[in-house]
């Protein structure tokens, strides 16, 4: 498999943000009782990491490393806003359903992780691809947990009514006990699949990290470990 390829697909599956690496489970578990909602926020948080990858990929050698954290959320803040002002206008049942969890989407683990662990480090055309694979995995993990919960707890898929299981909706699956089983199933089936396997840990290093003076410099391996463990 190509270097270009397996940067795309890492996401779908190998390192899938939310079953695999566990990030942005907020947005997930809240959005996901309507397939048409899950689709709304995947396609809203893919459209932002995308754009602030590429903002942040071509400006990485500019932004100073001191305030890269600061200029990620201002940029992503900008992305997020345009998002949101075209869903107001042109789906507000969508901007309704999805209420404040579109303009959380700033401070959603995925993209401002992606930022900084890859866009930050590659050029444009990997963050392009980068952001596409962890985009479609985000989407296709909202749809497929979104299409569990509304089928079995409303009977319904994407609004349409399905034959015996419109009549006998088994309603706790659109509540937060059904989201965290369906949310469980699906990390370990995930698990099942790759084995189990993690993506390997990255080495700490002092180096343009922002809090490097307040700490005194120490050793940065420490510091990893005791992060890994909070």
């Amino acid at each position: 498999m190509s270097k270009k390829l397996a940067t795309f697909t890492k996401g779908i599956i190998r390192e899938n943000p939310v079953l695999v690496l566990v990030l942005g489970t907020c947005p997930t578990l809240a959005v996901t009782t309507q397939a048409s909602n899950a689709l709304g926020m995947g396609a809203a948080a893919t459209f932002v990491l995308l754009c602030s990858n590429i903002c942040i990929s071509a400006l990485r050698r500019v932004i100073p490393d001191k305030v890269r954290i600061p200029c990620y959320i201002v940029l992503i803040a900008g992305f997020v806003s345009v998002v949101q002002m075209i869903v107001k206008a042109y789906l507000p049942t969508l901007d309704a359903a999805l209420g404040i969890y579109l303009p959380l989407i700033v401070v959603n683990c995925i993209i401002l992780g992606r930022a900084e662990m890859f866009a930050n480090k590659n050029g444009v055309v990997d963050s392009i691809l980068d952001a596409l694979g962890m985009g479609c995995g985000f989407t296709l993990t909202l749809f497929v947990m979104a299409s569990i919960r509304e089928i079995i707890g409303s009977g319904t898929w994407y609004g349409m009514p399905i034959p015996v299981l419109a009549d006998n909706p088994i309603s706790i699956f659109t509540m937060a006990p059904g989201g965290f089983f369906v949310f469980g199933v699906l990390i370990a089936i995930v698990a099942k699949v790759t084995k189990g396997k993690k993506p390997a840990k990255k080495e700490f290093g002092c180096a343009g990290c922002p809090s490097a003076a307040a700490c005194g410099k120490l050793d940065c391996g420490a510091c990893g470990e005791g992060a890994d463990k909070a």
